[in-house]
């Protein structure tokens, strides 16, 4: 995050761990127990609410039973874990976010050990894998972006990802989005380090989850292809763990991908899911659209985004791992997928951390290039900011005010939401526009090296 020479950063930990502790707080004892009074309030029904629940079941299902965890069966124990109950139609506000297994059917070889074990157990160990995965993946994007910073600045990094609204509440569910987050983190570790192969393979792992993995795997083997003879070993190790997670899920369940296909599709149609650009787009026209107009604007204007962005992105290609210029492609990529992923869900912004750490590294920069990139920086602040505040405000309202008080609030650090990948997207992508212009056509990678150690 740049020279925090300057900077006293004992007391920026402190005020980090006061920040992180409070989100922790306001999940555990405001967002929670809104949660319970509003079920018990209305009838809602709540059993487990694990998001690896549907998958631990339907891997369990296939694996051990061989039952199709696409099933209408295996969909119904799904939902009688997750909500406790069978949801039904007919009841007045009844959740409408049904719970089946709506993933490739490859995801059932990581949970395959954890098979014979209670969901109990499984869920416990996942919540602490995930939490030890996270912390890894500080340290490991790190490395990625070639950046090694002193013990307390890390720590604070560290405090700071591990008490964000997006990572907690991906810990309360055990989502599968932060393995996929840790997984990338290593891949362009391992990508950093020389291991070209391995950083191949774990990319393949990684699209367990294809929404979050898809833009990233397509500019990594571009950036592969781009120099053949030194990075082909990427795209072996790619292909080649590929191949075994399709060629084993064939295996276990023939012609699944059809199976999945029709989940995705139904997943879509129960989930009403939105884009953050669709959420942003319905935010201001407000009533004025209908939700499909809505829809198809959010479509165009994504591949609108996703072409403007390749543009960008293309003299970049060729860059070396490690250099600034390579770090604002990376982080663009993962601000694009974060933008246009189609369920727009807060765990996912876990990804963010990369960007989030590219900006900072080029803050000087932003702040002294225009008035409006400094209202844009001041703006992508104060949605990153909000959620701690917020969570720091109720906290201190639940323990010295009241607790119904702070109830009433509950929705408060979701303020920022949508706005953040927003505003951090159009900063990277100015950033990598303008800035990388003179990186990408000017200055030897030494060179290069030298500008990425001195900031």
């Amino acid at each position: 995050m740049g020279n925090f020479s300057k900077i006293r950063f004992l007391p920026a930990f402190l005020v980090a761990l006061l920040a992180a502790g409070s989100m922790w707080f306001y999940v555990d004892r405001i967002l929670v127990g809104y949660q319970v009074a509003d079920a018990a309030a209305h009838d809602h029904p709540r059993g487990n609410l694990s998001d690896l629940y549907p998958r631990w079941l339907g891997a369990r299902e296939l694996l051990l039973n061989r039952r199709n965890p696409y099933g209408e069966e295996v969909s119904a124990e799904i939902e009688k874990g997750y909500y406790g109950r069978v949801l039904d139609p007919s009841r007045t506000g009844e959740p409408k976010d049904k719970q089946s297994f709506a993933y490739p059917v490859y995801v059932v070889f990581f949970l395959a050990p954890l098979v014979g074990f209670s969901f109990h157990a499984t869920q416990q160990f996942f919540y602490w894998l995930l939490l030890g995965l996270t912390t890894a993946s500080v340290w490991l994007w790190l490395r990625a972006l070639a950046w090694r910073l002193p013990l307390l600045q890390l720590a604070t990094v560290l405090a700071l990802t591990l008490g964000s609204a997006a990572a907690v509440q991906g810990f309360k569910l055990q989502q599968l989005s932060l393995l996929v987050a840790a997984m990338l983190a290593a891949s362009l570790a391992c990508i950093a380090s020389g291991f070209l192969f391995l950083g191949g393979g774990l990319l393949a792992l990684a699209t367990i989850k294809p929404q979050l993995a898809w833009l990233l795997v397509m500019w990594l083997l571009l950036w592969a292809v781009s120099d053949w003879p030194k990075r082909r070993t990427l795209l072996a190790g790619f292909f080649s763990v590929m191949a075994l997670l399709l060629l084993g899920a064939e295996i276990v369940l023939p012609g699944w991908w059809r199976a999945f296909a029709e989940a995705i599709r139904q997943y879509r149609g129960y989930t009403q899911n939105q884009s953050v650009l669709e959420v942003m787009m319905a935010g201001v026209v407000g009533s004025i659209a209908k939700a499909s107009a809505v829809h198809i604007a959010g479509q165009v204007l994504a591949g609108i985004c996703i072409f403007l962005c390749g543009l960008v992105l293309w003299p970049f290609r060729q860059q070396s791992i490690g250099t600034p210029g390579f770090s604002r492609a990376l982080a663009l990529v993962l601000a694009l997928t974060l933008l246009v992923e189609p369920v727009a869900e807060l765990y996912n912004q876990v990804l963010l951390l990369p960007v989030i750490l590219v900006l900072w590294r080029d803050r000087v920069w932003l702040v002294s290039t225009s008035r409006g990139f400094r209202l844009l920086c001041l703006c992508a602040a104060g949605a990153l900011a909000w959620p701690w505040i917020a969570s720091l405000s109720l906290s201190g309202t639940d323990l010295l005010v009241s607790p119904t008080l702070a109830l009433r609030g509950w929705k408060w650090p979701f303020f920022s939401t949508f706005a953040l990948p927003t505003c951090v997207f159009f900063l990277i992508f100015f950033c990598t526009r303008l800035r990388g212009k003179g990186e990408v056509w000017g200055g030897t990678e030494s060179t290069l090296r030298g500008k990425m150690d001195s900031c």
